[in-house]
This record gives C-alpha cells, sequence and structure tokens, in this order.
C-alpha cells in the first residue's frame, strides 16, 4: 500500500502528489545473445547445461538498441510499469537464475540478434508481459509459483515471441484505430442501439486480435523452449498451475474464469491444449528435455514471498503495517489483496472495501476533511466524529449509481487513514463491515512492530517420517496451509511426496 502526501487540504490534490511506502531497488537483469554468460552457467551444480558459450565481444542492451524505435517506445514506458508494480527486486542470486534461463532461450529464439531488459518485479502478482524493444518483465510472485526452470522458460519465451512478432506495434495501431473509430460512433450514432453494438463490435475485434497473438506467442514459446534443451511440456504444467493459483485466491472459486469473454488471454483450458499439442512434437511427455528443478531450487531459495515489510503484511483476515504501527482485520471470508496504491478486500454479496492513507500538516478537521470533495455522492448531514480505540476519528455516508458507501477517517498524528466500504445500494452489510473495520483498528506496540518479519520462500529436504500434512503444518501467512502447499509444489490433490525429494514451503 502506498501512502498519500498531501499540501494542501484538499484530498484531490493529494490524489495527485502519491508517496509510496515502499523502496524501489534499481537492478535490471540485461540479457542477450552478446552477453557473458559463463558466470550464469556455472553458478549452482546441476545436470541441465544449456550450451550457450560466452561471446568474445560481450555488448550492453542500451548501445545494441540505440536508435531501435521499438526500444525507445519500451524505454518511455519502463519507469511507469516498473513504478506502478512496487519497483524492481534486487536479488543477486534471483537476477543470476532468470539470466541464465533467458540466456538459454535467446540463444535459440526467432530472432538471436534481438537484445533483452528483464526486469524482476517487486510484487506478489502472477505476472509476465513485454513491451516492444525487448522489454521483459516477471515477478518474483511468478518465480516462488513455478517449480522449475522449465516453467520460468515457458512464461519468457511466450513474452520473447511477443517481442520478435512485434505484437507490441501491432496492438498500438489497432487499439489507436478503435479508438478512432469508437469516438466516429459515439459522436455520429450517439447512445442510441445501433452505436452501443457498433463499440461493442469493435472491442471484440480488438480481443480477438489480442487473443490471437496470445495463442501465436503460445505457439512459438512452446517451439523455443524445446529447441533450447528445456521440457517443451512445462508451458502446459505452468499454465495450469496459474489457474489453480486464480481459482485459490478467488473470493468466488467457482466463477467461470471463460466468461472473461474481453481478456486479453484466451482461458486456461485452450491454451494448455494447445500447448500440449506442440509440445507433442518434440515426443511424449518425459522424452525431451530438462526441467532444471535442482539448480532453479536453489535459486529462489529466501526468494521474498507475498508483502514486504515497507508495505505492510496480510496475515489470513489481517492487515498490519509494522512501520506506520497500524493494524486492522477484515471479515470472514473476505480477500485482502495489498496493491501499491491501497489495501483492496472484496467479500461475498459485492462487498468492497479500499484503505489507504494521507498526510494532512494543514491539520485539517476530519469533518472538513471529509467534505472537502474528494468523495462523490457524499450526504453531508451523515458527517459524524467519533473516536475508534481512543483515536480521533469521523464517518460519513454516500450514495452513487447503484452503490452505498461508508467512508471512515482516522488521524493518528500528522498521518490521515481512510476506509471506504462499499455495498449494492440496499444492502445490510454496510454497516456490520464498516462497523467490524472501525472496532478492529488499532495502534500496535513496538513489540509487535519488531516481531513482523517478511515471509520467504524455503527450500526443505523431505524427511523419512514426513508426508503432506508435516510439511504443510510448517507453513506461514495462511489459514489454508495444506490447499497452499499442495498449489505452490503442483502437487494434485492424491499426490504425496517422497523422503529425499525436495520441496517449497513458506515461513519466515
Amino acid at each position: 500500500m502506498q501512502f498519500l502526501s498531501r499540501n494542501s487540504a484538499m484530498a484531490a490534490e493529494a490524489d495527485r502528489r502519491r508517496r509510496p511506502f515502499r523502496l524501489a531497488s534499481s537492478v535490471a537483469v540485461l540479457v542477450s545473445v552478446g552477453l557473458a554468460l559463463s558466470s550464469c552457467q556455472s553458478l549452482f551444480e546441476q545436470a541441465y547445461e544449456p550450451s550457450v558459450a560466452p561471446s568474445s565481444n560481450p555488448q550492453i542492451v542500451d548501445e545494441v538498441q540505440k536508435g531501435d524505435p521499438r526500444a525507445q517506445m519500451g524505454a518511455r514506458e519502463h519507469p511507469r510499469i516498473v513504478a506502478s508494480y512496487g519497483g524492481e527486486y534486487s536479488d543477486a542470486k534471483t537476477e543470476r537464475l532468470v539470466a541464465r534461463i533467458a540466456g538459454a532461450l535467446t540463444a535459440v529464439s526467432e530472432n538471436p540478434n534481438q537484445s533483452y531488459r528483464i526486469t524482476i518485479l517487486n510484487s506478489p502478482a502472477i505476472n509476465a508481459f513485454a513491451l516492444p524493444g525487448g522489454y521483459l518483465y516477471v515477478t518474483r510472485g511468478l518465480l516462488a509459483l513455478a517449480n522449475d526452470a522449465s516453467e520460468v522458460a515457458a512464461v519468457l519465451s511466450h513474452e520473447m515471441a511477443h517481442v520478435t512478432a512485434n505484437h507490441g506495434i501491432e496492438r498500438q495501431r489497432r487499439e489507436e484505430a478503435e479508438v478512432i473509430a469508437s469516438r466516429v460512433v459515439a459522436e455520429v450514432l450517439s447512445s442510441d442501439l445501433a452505436g452501443k453494438q457498433a463499440l461493442a463490435r469493435g472491442k471484440l475485434r480488438l480481443a480477438a486480435f489480442s487473443r490471437q497473438q496470445e495463442l501465436q506467442a503460445d505457439v512459438i514459446g512452446v517451439r523455443t523452449l524445446g529447441e533450447a534443451g528445456y521440457d517443451p511440456y512445462a508451458a502446459a504444467r505452468f499454465l495450469d498451475s496459474m489457474a489453480r493459483y486464480s481459482q485459490f485466491t478467488s473470493v468466488d472459486p467457482d466463477a467461470d474464469q471463460s466468461l472473461d469473454f474481453l481478456s486479453s488471454h484466451p482461458n486456461a483450458p485452450q491454451r494448455v491444449e494447445l500447448a500440449k499439442r506442440h509440445a507433442r512434437a518434440f515426443g511424449p511427455e518425459g522424452t525431451h528435455g530438462e526441467t532444471g528443478r535442482e539448480y532453479y531450487l536453489n535459486g529462489i531459495d529466501g526468494l521474498l514471498y507475498g508483502d514486504s515489510p515497507q508495505e505492510g503484511f496480510v496475515r489470513g483476515q489481517t492487515f498490519l503495517h509494522g512501520q506506520l504501527g497500524i493494524r486492522f482485520d477484515v471479515p470472514v471470508g473476505f480477500q485482502i489483496d495489498n496493491k501499491v496504491e491501497a489495501v483492496l478486500a472484496t467479500g461475498p454479496g459485492d462487498v468492497a472495501i479500499r484503505f489507504d492513507g494521507v498526510a494532512d500538516n494543514q491539520k485539517i478537521s476530519l469533518p472538513n476533511y471529509i467534505s472537502s470533495g474528494w468523495v462523490t455522492g457524499l450526504l453531508p448531514d451523515t458527517i459524524r466524529t467519533i473516536t475508534v480505540n481512543g483515536l480521533e476519528a469521523a464517518t460519513a455516508r454516500a450514495s452513487a449509481d447503484r452503490w452505498d458507501f461508508d467512508i471512515t477517517v482516522i488521524r493518528i498524528g500528522p498521518q490521515i487513514f481512510r476506509f471506504l466500504t462499499a455495498v449494492p445500494k440496499g444492502s445490510p452489510a454496510l454497516e456490520t463491515t464498516a462497523a467490524q473495520l472501525r472496532a478492529s483498528f488499532r495502534r500496535i506496540t513496538p513489540q509487535e512492530a519488531a516481531s513482523l518479519k517478511p515471509l520467504r520462500v524455503r527450500v526443505v529436504t523431505v524427511g523419512a517420517n514426513d508426508n503432506i500434512g508435516t510439511l504443510s503444518a510448517r507453513m506461514m501467512g495462511t489459514d489454508r496451509k495444506l490447499e497452499l502447499f499442495r498449489m505452490i509444489n503442483a502437487l494434485g490433490p492424491t499426490s504425496n511426496v517422497r523422503p529425499g525429494t525436495r520441496v517449497k514451503i513458506i515461513s519466515e
């Protein structure tokens, strides 16, 4: 969660002057065929050795890309991408691991002269994407979910395919054309049915074009994966893992994910089947390529998992921030998502919560702060001053469109913390949810703050007396220990563990 600084009493001004809680590092992994890869190749002991020789004339990515308009486009967007994902994740061991995987792929890619700048983003989200000019991004959350080098290679080869196929340029041109067409439709046809249908058709064309790009990148990616000496079936495995993770984190795990028709990615079953079909060109599963599991586990052992100290921690139904000295609980059944800009929580009945904070050096009164213009649909006669566990606070209600809102603001020193609770209009859940949030919000003691430690991926060896139950019991930061253990280790509902093998657990 970010902290919002304010130089005036107006919250609208505050929203334009945000200062993050996070501390971003600034080390990116630079990979190209011309880069010397010898340090990456000899990092760990393992069975799999991609045949990539170091260059006698290593080059810097920025020099290789100088004058390339595609790289210039990526360079313009790069700072925004990094900022929106909480900065870069800086860890030399993890960076060398990713560079090693990318180097093997680059040597056999469709355009081996293309250079890449690969950035590990300091985000627990499961994501990877590409910008024109060879800018590739992978989150540390994705690295934590993957179980071997071939699965990360599958992701990177997919994103490299977007770059070599110039999908970013094509996508931008298509979007620009659709924006112009949409404006014409809106101006000429206004809001009548024909206009709405024309706009919908435009969105469907754009989405279909994007899905076609994704499927094309899948095909190229699987081929590159196999040619680099990795297990070509890793793409299908990791697509399945990502689908399981999406279900795990969903408030409604039974929801049909395929209903998101305008999604830029095809649904998981379609992509898994496509990936398997193209992997069969290299032979039956288990007969081609290596997974690189052992050196991969070495590379991610100790990887930060979930939230960082700078952004606060989610522990089950509780959010805690040691540096700010605060905590609060959300109701049972809610899913907390600690994003860069705010802490969000969603729960049954379409109830949503947003929590963030601003600095108010003007010492404006809380009722005046609520009415300063940042709340749409505010009902002024509902503003009340209250106390929350001994802290100065104020509440109000608002109504807009199909939603009712509770606004609660709490002052601690020069800081104002804000809860916004939204429910469908008329829902009785508004008061109960907002009241529980207020009752749970409090300052934490210095001892409590000092005891907060980040979670990390720990790689452990299965002992003779271990089983899934004993290992999952060591998991921290979740009340769904067994389910999370199975998911991060890609274990099915009937799978077990064998003594002597290594698995991932999440602990401090």
